[in-house]
This record gives structure tokens, sequence and C-alpha cells, in this order.
């Protein structure tokens, strides 16, 4: 019985640490775990964010970010922000897959 419960959860943190990108744009700020603002240049950016079509393409929390149509299914709620001061992370959104990723390690936390 041990076994089980061990593997039970063993898995259910696994699947939750391996989808750490899947968001979900709310509609209010209170409602967000993470306030985002899109830069127009990547310079600017905390975070270079492609965009991936399929939910297991999505990775651990490096830029790669799935949106969910359900915030149940997320693990991160955002909301976009109108302006860059309001914001706790700064992203630009990039072409290519390989393109992705962070450009300021101390923001890294926000996506966890």
């Amino acid at each position: 019985m041990f076994q089980k419960l061990l593997l039970f959860f063993s898995l259910l943190f696994i699947s939750n640490y391996i989808n750490a990108q899947k968001v979900f744009t709310v509609d209010y700020e209170s409602q967000a775990d993470v306030k985002v603002y899109v830069v127009n240049y990547e310079s600017q950016a905390d975070l270079k964010v492609y965009r991936v079509q399929y939910e297991s393409r999505a990775t651990d929390n490096e830029g790669k970010w799935f949106f969910t149509d359900y915030s149940s299914q997320a693990q991160k709620k955002i909301y976009f922000v109108d302006y860059e001061s309001q914001a706790d992370l700064k992203i630009y959104f990039v072409d290519y897959e390989s393109q992705a990723g962070w450009l300021r390690q101390s923001k890294k936390h926000l996506m966890y």
C-alpha cells in the first residue's frame, strides 16, 4: 500500500513539474499569479517565449508556453498589463522554439 501511495504522489509531482509552462490568460489582474508585459525588443525582455501548439511541447520553465482553454488546466495564470511598470515579468514572443529561454535568471522563480 505504501509503495502505491509513493508511486501516485511521485507521478503527480512529476506531471506537474514537466508541464510547468501551461498558462492561462485571466481577465482581471487580481486573478493572476504573474503580471506580464510584452516588450517590443528582445533585449528588453526577462524571458523569450515561444508559443507551442501542443501541451506536450511545453517545457519546464524554459519559455515554451502552452496556452490552456481553462484556468484549472494551467500551472500559472497570467494577466497582460498595459504598462511595463505594472509587470512582474517582461516577455518577448519569438518565432522559433530554439530562441526561447531566460535572459534574466533572477525572474525565473516567477514561473515555478
